[in-house]
């Protein structure tokens, strides 16, 4: 009888070691394929933004509305930085965009979009409403000319407009988000078969090619403009960036980022599955006193 339940124990505890092995192992499995998981989330993240114009375009514009609105809290939005899918042109630069080429701005196509100027005019009336002017806003109408200056009124009505049939609809992140994203993913899909055989990016290296160019760009951007907490007025000329710097110094921050970050998430992951490898070792001498004991 007693050699009957010792049996029995032995095959239990056999039993719970093969249970706590097998899901160590797949712990492991997961940390030794770290950089699948975390690249496949970039995927996920930035594939929802292209969703966004396809739902719209197909008129599910509920689901649309939801990863627009998601999104609106990582991105600006503006309509004449992003990129646009099922319309006349992808990119609708500013009049005053450096390098827009044969591209119409998106002034004229604003103003032909009853969309558009339906928001614009919402906007423009609830700005003179805050600034005590009711009588102005009761009797606006929409004036092409307003488009030109870069105010609280263009901005929120770029950022609230996603599109219509003639322009498309705008991908729910901004050109140089959108980069920033497939420089990421890019990086990590090329990072991750020669992961044991790379070092993380001199910092000197990410800060000169990933950083200088796109805090160059923006911020020669952002300081042409009145910019209440430096200036009320620009520092400088206006200078809209055009698509091709915003695409260009997204993309070379995302794979610097991707080159700076990924090697160190894999010498975390190293860490713990050296840990982990240890554990199950210590837990696999253990399993074998106790069995010798019974």
């Amino acid at each position: 009888m007693a050699k009957q339940s010792k049996q029995a124990l032995r095959e239990k505890l056999v039993a719970q070691q093969d249970q706590l092995r097998r899901r160590t192992q797949r712990k492991l499995r997961i940390i030794r394929n770290w950089w699948v998981f975390v690249v496949g989330l970039f995927v996920i993240y930035i594939s929802l933004p292209f969703a966004a114009p396809t739902l719209m375009q197909v008129g599910a514009t509920g689901p649309a509305n939801v990863i627009y609105s998601g999104y609106s809290l990582t991105c600006h939005q503006f309509a004449f930085r992003s990129l646009f899918l099922y319309g006349d042109q992808a990119f609708y630069p500013r009049q005053v965009a450096e390098g827009k080429g044969s591209l119409t701005p998106f002034e004229v196509y604003a103003a032909d979009s009853a969309k558009f100027r339906a928001i614009y005019t919402e906007e423009k009336k609830d700005s003179l409403k805050r600034a005590g002017r009711d009588a102005e806003a009761a009797t606006y109408v929409f004036n092409p000319a307003d488009l030109k200056k870069f105010d609280s009124t263009l901005q929120a009505a770029a950022r609230r407009f996603r599109g219509d049939d003639k322009i498309g609809y705008k991908v729910a992140i901004c050109q140089r988000d959108i980069m920033i994203y497939v420089g990421l993913v890019a990086g990590g899909i090329a990072y991750g078969p020669v992961r044991r055989r790379i070092r993380p990016c001199p910092l000197w290296l990410y800060l000169l090619l990933g950083v200088a160019p796109i805090g160059l760009d923006g911020f020669s951007q952002l300081l042409s403009y009145p910019f209440p907490p430096i200036t009320s007025s620009g520092l400088w000329a206006v200078r809209e960036t055009a698509p091709a710097f915003r695409l260009l110094t997204g993309g070379l921050f995302g794979l610097m980022s991707a080159w700076l970050a990924f090697p160190y998430l894999n010498m975390s992951a190293e860490d713990s599955i050296r840990r982990i490898e240890s554990d199950l070792a210590a837990l696999d001498q253990e399993a074998q006193k106790i069995a010798k004991k019974l």
